[in-house]
């Protein structure tokens, strides 16, 4: 048996709507960088399903280079939300003034 590949595609639609809305109402940051990459890992099963259907592999070549990306952006992420956190003492994004004077 086969799966279509709207299947996939849906399933991406759904995955990348769930990271908005999570990015939008949440004010956690670890839950904003959850968000992000639950965004990005749906845009990579929507790649590999058009990569799939079309019989080729750019489109898994540009999902390699999204997980390089991603890595990174978790590691400056995490790092920056660890350094707030321990000036701050919290991680709510509305509580970050750090640019004001």
């Amino acid at each position: 048996m086969i799966v279509p590949t709207s299947y996939y595609l849906f399933l991406g639609g759904i995955l990348f709507t769930i990271g908005v809305v999570g990015v939008l109402t949440r004010r956690n940051a670890i839950v904003i960088f959850m968000s992000i990459e639950l965004m990005l890992n749906a845009v990579n099963l929507t790649l590999v399903s058009f990569s799939n259907h079309l019989n080729s592999l750019e489109g898994q070549v540009f999902v390699f280079f999204v997980m390089v990306v991603a890595a990174a952006e978790v590691a400056v992420g995490l790092a920056l939300v660890v350094a707030i956190f321990r000036t701050k003492n919290t991680v709510n994004v509305d509580e970050f003034n750090l640019l004001k004077w």
